[in-house]
């Protein structure tokens, strides 16, 4: 045992080895690099990026300026008021007056040769009084050639390490590579996201949720395809946009909030998943507690519905986006399979009420005990976790062979009918009322077929505005009068 401790540890120290030679490597040749020149400015965890980029040497040839203004009345002196002090408000604040400043003093006597920067942090990490959510806003504004109009990344990060010592030495290796990125990946965003967890090994240190590009360098780039690939990157397992279509910080979405999640993959959205919608709030609204006009209602789409990479891919996973922001849904997309875990994830946001919405369908899988392997307590532990806690799911109805199926006919076996009736006595599963029976005979797979064959009794089946921006943008392969080609 003795020995095998000891080979453990030997690996351990290679790999931290590893990581940090990985880390002096991108920060020394940022400083090697002569057009490269800046300031670095933290808040909450020390100035640990600024350290790796001087620990690298060579600092001086890029770093003009490293400050921490802690002291709140020192942040308002230099940056203005601030609504929060951990924001992206206060983060922008930062980037635009350093930036600014750099070059009012700096542009005349180096602005030929130089690629000025402004790299911001403002984070609250792991403190000795309180047990915090450990989270902040990191960001670089930076030229890609002398003289020219600047541009920007904003991520919003959770840091997940135990300590403030391990979490301010993660932020400060994903500084690194944030500077780095922006910089020698600046026409690849992916490649940028891809590369902001190097150096940090192979325990999950630092999870980003949210990433913005901006300026004349990323005219071009569609910031959700961006998000979406945080999860394809293993950056976070889950991203999340506001019906406005901008990307949200998850916690600021649901923090407090009454939260209604319908799975599905809605392509399209039909009036099935209105019904859905609409039959849950109505249920949801009677728990105790819940105020109807504080309710999240969240479109959940999992990223096994989103198969595939590339256009194609990009353009289905931007329809279907669209059409729900249109329908007011915020809209959810998670790598989280299993509805246990879901609910889990919303829970970490908050505490308040949770309500699930699912077909009666998908009970093929979710009473399917091999749905559960790899849990010690299987099925028994995964409702357990699933259904704890102000946490109720509503089961709404549908057809299958021409009969319909609710929640007090379906069959989920012998075995399990007395988990079901447990589940149903006490509320956990509720029946949802049927909206407009009628909407029961409309598939989405059905509809999907539909479309690209142009105008058709598939619009009967989707709501009005997803029928017209169908049309109008020609989504998920619709064309015009197919029938005369």
């Amino acid at each position: 045992m003795a020995l095998a401790a000891n080979e453990n540890m030997t690996e351990i120290n290679l790999e931290n080895r590893k990581n940090r030679k990985l880390t002096q490597e991108k920060a020394l040749k940022v400083n090697l690099d002569s057009r490269i020149y800046g300031t670095i400015v933290e808040i909450g965890a020390g100035q640990e990026t600024a350290r790796q980029f001087f620990n690298a040497g060579a600092a001086a040839g890029t770093v003009a300026k490293t400050m921490s203004a802690y002291d709140m009345q020192f942040s308002d002196d230099v940056y203005g008021k601030a609504g929060r002090y951990v924001s992206r408000e206060r983060c922008e604040q930062m980037l635009q007056h350093e930036y600014a400043l750099l070059i009012k003093r700096l542009d005349q006597s180096r602005g030929e040769e130089s690629c000025f920067f402004s790299y911001a942090a403002t984070v609250t990490a792991r403190s000795y009084s309180q047990k915090n959510e450990c989270h902040g806003w990191i960001g670089v504004r930076r030229q890609l050639t002398p003289h020219a109009e600047p541009s920007e990344i904003i991520l919003h990060v959770r840091m997940l390490d135990d300590t403030n010592r391990q979490q301010s030495e993660a932020l400060g290796i994903l500084g690194v590579n944030l500077v780095h990125g922006a910089y020698y990946h600046a026409d690849d965003p992916k490649a940028i996201i891809d590369n902001l967890q190097d150096g940090m090994g192979h325990d999950k240190r630092i999870e980003i949720d949210l990433i913005h590009f901006s300026g004349p360098d990323f005219a071009k780039v569609e910031n959700r395809l961006m998000n979406l690939h945080l999860i394809h990157s293993w950056s976070c397992r889950a991203v999340m946009f506001a019906p406005s279509g901008e990307s949200i910080v998850p916690a600021a979405a649901l923090r407090k909030k009454d939260t209604v999640v319908i799975r599905g993959s809605f392509k399209p959205p039909t009036k099935v998943h209105m019904d859905m919608k609409e039959v849950a709030v109505k249920h949801f609204s009677q728990e105790e507690g819940v105020e109807l006009d504080k309710i999240l209602v969240v479109a959940e789409i999992t990223m096994n519905e989103l198969s595939g990479r590339g256009e194609d891919a990009d353009s289905d996973f931007l329809a279907r986006v669209d059409l729900l922001n249109e329908l007011g849904f915020s809209v959810l997309i998670s790598d989280y399979l299993r509805f246990f875990r879901l609910r889990s994830w919303i829970r970490r946001y908050t505490q308040s009420r949770i309500g699930i919405v699912l077909s009666v369908l998908d009970f093929d899988y979710l009473f399917a005990e091999e749905y559960y392997e790899g849990l010690e307590g299987g099925i028994l532990e995964a409702f357990g976790k699933l259904f704890s806690d102000n946490t109720n799911v509503y089961v709404y109805p549908s057809i299958r062979n021409g009969k319909l199926i609710t929640l007090d006919s379906v069959d989920v076996g012998d075995d399990l009918s007395y988990l079901l009736k447990h589940l149903t006595h006490n509320r956990a599963m509720v029946s949802a009322d049927i909206q407009d029976v009628t909407n029961l005979q409309i598939s989405a797979r059905e509809v999907i077929k539909q479309i690209p064959h142009g105008r058709g009794d598939w619009e009967n089946c989707v709501p009005e505005v997803v029928a017209k921006r169908i049309v109008e943008r020609k989504l998920f392969g619709y064309q015009d009068d197919v029938s005369e080609k």
